[in-house]
């Protein structure tokens, strides 16, 4: 029998999201990009913020210890530099270009203390939900530096992996639970190229320079602080705009499953996060001792 070549389906923009400032920890002003309760159209992703100044009081009151548990945060400077500490004895620094990759699991207490800096502090953190069975893994921590991050170069266009697979390419974030892709792509002034992507994955891109489509009708072009969630597809097809166009990739099959969450701390059911506040309140939250 003769062999069919599937053609790829061009994945079709079904919403833009605006976000809205909201001042978190102990005073940091950021955009938040989605994560206000409905859970369902990023699943398996929870929270994207993205934040941003010129001015260092809007950032160096940072995030004091606080913890976490049920999540994996992912944390992506820009440009800046944040310090960093945490209750398995982490400690140091994530300077421009560099990945803080911390998976919470069953519990892990830190900080986040972004540093004055001359410029535009730039970044963004994303939460990531874990699945029912690796709720309470035990707390990983990583570093993840600029150097060490690969790239995918196409027509036009390049791909900075810092996790997932592309073009035979592979991101430095390896053994995730979920198996998220998180691409930084850049593309020149007026490119047009599509990026082929897993069909089972909800595909967020979120764009912070220059402007562009990311669908092939043109629907609506996307500026910076602005995310567009597609439909189902396999591909996604892209058009920079006169300044070219930057933005993040991010991808993931979603968990389906019901999300308990308060705060920093994500499970599946209210007596799940009523224990986990719990033990936090009792000093009996952490459950990796500290090396």
């Amino acid at each position: 029998m003769e062999n069919i070549k599937r053609a790829l389906k061009n994945r079709k923009l079904k919403t833009v999201l605006e976000g809205n400032w909201v001042v978190e920890g102990a005073g940091v002003k950021l955009k938040r990009l989605f994560g206000f309760g409905d859970t369902e159209l990023t699943d398996p992703f929870l929270l994207l913020d993205n934040f941003g100044s010129e001015n260092p009081e809007d950032y160096t009151a940072g995030f004091p210890w606080h913890p976490h548990r049920g999540i994996e945060t992912i944390t992506y400077m820009i440009e800046g530099v944040v310090e960093h500490g945490d209750s398995l004895g982490n400690s140091g620094v994530i300077r421009t270009g560099q990945v803080q990759w911390m998976t919470a699991g069953s519990g892990i207490i830190h900080q986040e203390m972004p540093q004055a800096y001359e410029g535009t502090m730039r970044g963004f953190q994303l939460w990531a939900n874990l699945p029912r069975k690796d709720k309470m893994t035990s707390p990983r921590y990583r570093d993840l530096k600029a150097e060490d991050m690969p790239e995918y170069s196409g027509r036009g266009y390049k791909i900075k992996l810092i996790c997932g697979d592309y073009g035979g390419v592979s991101g430095p974030a390896q053994d995730i639970i979920i198996k998220p892709w998180f691409f930084d792509v850049q593309a020149k002034p007026g490119a047009n190229f599509s990026l082929k992507v897993r069909p089972e994955d909800n595909v967020l891109c979120c764009v912070f320079e220059g402007s562009g489509f990311l669908d092939k009708e043109k629907t609506r072009a996307i500026v910076p602080g602005q995310l567009a969630l597609l439909e189902e597809g396999d591909r996604v097809s892209c058009t920079a705009g006169e300044n070219g166009l930057r933005f993040l990739l991010i991808a993931g099959k979603p968990l389906k499953e019901p999300v308990a969450w308060r705060g920093p701390i994500v499970m599946n059911t209210e007596a799940e996060l009523k224990r986990a506040f719990e033990e936090y309140r009792k000093g009996t939250f952490i459950k990796t001792p500290r090396y």
